[in-house]
């Protein structure tokens, strides 16, 4: 079985910009739209996360950093 790639932040991002562009151009029927709508919170939720962690990331270089000066 071949192992699935991790989806980078970017990546989702183009997903996301794909569905709007899709929902704002009126180019799904209802249930497409239901199913979209479904995959954009999930994208939406992949994409905050990613955000929350590099925001914790940085936070925690930016502690270290300041620890090693003091």
């Amino acid at each position: 079985m071949a192992s699935k790639k991790k989806e980078t932040y970017a990546e989702a991002m183009a997903r996301l910009e794909a569905i709007v562009s899709q929902i704002d151009n009126n180019e799904l029927d209802v249930d497409q739209l239901a199913d979209k709508i479904k995959e954009a919170n999930t994208i939406i939720a992949f994409c905050k996360e990613k955000l929350t962690r590099a925001e914790q990331d940085v936070e925690k270089m930016l502690s270290d950093k300041t620890d090693c000066e003091e």
